[in-house]
């Protein structure tokens, strides 16, 4: 058990350090109409994008059946949002686009799902501050009202909404109050774990189990924090008494340091997370979007924290809960340090959204 969180750990970096279940996500102007277009098609709605903006991007060939990526940065005042499209906007089909987020994690961690969705033009983008994209707004936290104007912002230079989106983890709460605030942009949501400790019936313990690992981040650095962190996300069922007056971890049990190295911002284990947990869903106007909201989880997250937050959001959106392959990160590449099963993942996701 331990060498295997010690592996995922070790991939932890590599995937933003995405919230991860141990136990079993140019510079152009945000504004691009003028006037009034009457009955303007996806495909001339990008001719007028590209018109009226300068557009910095870079082009390279992936494995996605030669699809080439272009990767865009949009400037939105106080920010530089990064983001990759995979195909060719608009679609000879006009079909959807297909938006894949996360929180803290990065576009990369999509590539392996991606590779599974040929026939969909696929955008992907890192949250301000992190990786590529970065904030000039005077703050460090992950506020997801604050990326959803991004998201909203992105759209709208795309021409090409409403979109298709899959959020996970952190890019999931994200996309909740996306939604809520501008739900014309969002044809179908597919919110995969988010980590909403308010909606859990065991509200007030969640938050305490939060609190656990985070005192021993800024006691103890990255080892302490990281290692409360997996004894929080590797628990199953509500948190009791018993698992806030357990003692924290041994780092090394994990093959995490020891040593201090004085740092405190890291994405995940500091309070620059707080805003993404704290977040509470605006549950009438999602109920009132046009948009169509599928929930989920991973099967081996049943019972986790980030799956009973999932089925717990379902349910008061009156839905019963998706469950998908695998993990928290189960569209992860199969090679990598924290291997999902994209392909099966895929497939449930395609269902997901074309049903």
């Amino acid at each position: 058990m331990a060498a295997k969180l010690a592996k995922t750990i070790a991939a932890l970096s590599q995937m933003g350090n995405e919230f991860v279940s141990l136990a079993g996500g140019c510079t152009e102007g945000a504004s691009i109409h003028e006037g009034h277009t009457p009955r303007v098609s996806r495909r001339d709605l990008w001719r007028l994008r590209d018109s009226n903006t300068n557009v910095r991007s870079e082009e390279r060939t992936t494995k996605r059946l030669g699809a080439t990526m272009k990767t865009h940065t949009l400037d939105v005042g106080d920010a530089d949002i990064v983001y990759d499209i995979e195909g060719d906007l608009p679609t000879p089909d006009e079909r959807r686009p297909l938006l894949m987020i996360g929180q803290p994690m990065d576009a990369s961690g999509f590539r392996a799902l991606a590779s599974y969705f040929p026939d969909r033009v696929v955008v992907t983008y890192d949250p301000r501050g992190i990786a590529r994209s970065t904030r000039r707004d005077g703050r460090v936290d992950s506020s997801p009202t604050v990326q959803a104007q991004d998201l909203h912002a992105l759209v709208g230079v795309l021409g090409a909404g409403p979109v298709d989106v899959f959020a996970s983890s952190g890019g999931a709460v994200t996309a909740l109050a996306w939604v809520a605030g501008h739900p014309d942009d969002v044809a179908v949501l597919v919110a995969h774990e988010p980590p909403l400790a308010g909606v859990l019936t065991d509200a007030e313990s969640a938050e305490q189990a939060m609190k656990v690992f985070r005192d021993a981040y800024n006691a103890g650095g990255f080892g302490a924090g990281m290692a409360a962190f997996i004894a929080m996300t590797s628990w199953r069922g509500d948190f009791t008494e018993e698992f806030l007056a357990a003692p924290p971890p041994d780092p090394a049990m994990f093959a995490l340091p020891t040593a201090d190295d004085g740092s405190r911002d890291d994405p995940l284990l500091s309070d620059r997370s707080r805003p993404v947990t704290d977040y509470r869903p605006d549950f009438v106007a999602l109920k009132a979007a046009s948009t169509r909201l599928v929930l989920g989880f991973g099967e081996e997250s049943e019972g986790l924290f980030t799956g009973r937050a999932a089925v717990a959001v379902a349910e008061r959106l009156g839905q019963t809960a998706v469950v998908f392959p695998s993990h928290h990160g189960g569209f992860s590449a199969e090679d990598s340090g924290y291997p999902g099963q994209p392909e099966a993942f895929a497939k449930v996701l395609r269902a997901a959204l074309e049903s």
